[in-house]
C-alpha cells in the first residue's frame, strides 16, 4: 500500500458522505464502487447510467464525447445528489471524472466527498478494455479518454490509487484511505 499524503475531503461539514471512484474507462471503477457500496452499506451509482442515450449510442460508434456532450451528464449527476430526496444517502458513485471543472461541479452538491483515483498505464487499461464483455463504450476510446484526462494535481480531496496491483489490494488501500480522512468526521463515525 502507497503512503497518501493527508486528504481532505471536500465539504467536510456536510452530513452525508460520497465515494467518488474516477480514473479513465477500465480502471475498475464500477468493480471498486460497487465494493465499497457493499462493504459500507452506501448506495452505488455508475456514472455511466446518467449518459443521455445519444451519448451511448456516440461512444458504441467509437466516437468520443466533447464537453458540450459531457457537461450535461455531470449536471445530472450533481442535480441528483443535491436532490432532496436523496439528501442523507451515503453513496459511492463511479465517475470517470477526466475534467477537473467536472469533478468541482460534484463538490458542489454540497456532501463530503473524497475522490479516488484510479490509474495505470495504458497498457494495462488497453488490456482490460478489450477484454471486457457487455460495456457500450468502444475498446478504441482508451486513448481518447487518456487524452482528455486531466490528471489530478492539487486537488485535496483526491487520492491516487495504482490499479496494477490485485484486485483486493486496490480495494484494502481504498478502504484504509475512507476509513482514514472520510470518515473520521464525528457525524460519520456511527456508520
Amino acid at each position: 500500500m502507497q503512503p497518501h499524503n493527508h486528504p481532505q475531503p471536500s465539504n467536510p461539514d456536510a452530513n452525508t458522505c460520497l465515494i467518488i471512484v474516477m480514473g479513465v474507462s477500465g480502471s475498475g471503477k464500477s468493480t471498486l464502487a460497487q465494493a465499497l457500496a457493499n462493504h459500507y452499506g452506501f448506495d452505488y451509482l455508475d456514472g455511466d447510467d446518467f449518459h443521455s442515450q445519444e451519448a451511448r449510442d456516440r461512444m458504441a460508434q467509437g466516437l468520443p464525447l466533447d464537453d458540450t456532450m459531457r457537461l450535461p451528464w455531470v449536471m445530472r449527476m450533481r442535480d441528483y445528489f443535491s436532490a432532496p430526496a436523496n439528501v442523507g444517502k451515503h453513496a459511492t458513485l463511479a465517475f470517470s471524472g477526466l475534467k477537473r471543472a467536472h469533478r468541482n461541479e460534484l463538490r458542489n452538491a454540497g456532501r463530503r466527498t473524497l475522490f479516488l483515483f484510479l490509474y495505470s498505464d495504458i497498457a494495462t487499461i488497453q488490456h482490460r478494455v478489450d477484454n471486457r464483455a457487455g460495456h457500450f463504450m468502444a475498446p478504441s476510446l482508451v486513448t481518447s479518454q487518456f487524452d482528455s484526462l486531466e490528471r489530478p494535481t492539487q486537488e485535496a480531496d483526491v487520492v491516487d490509487i495504482d490499479v496494477r496491483a490485485p484486485f483486493n489490494q486496490v480495494l484494502q488501500e481504498a478502504i484504509a484511505v475512507i476509513d482514514q480522512h472520510l470518515l473520521t468526521a464525528p457525524q460519520t463515525q456511527d456508520m
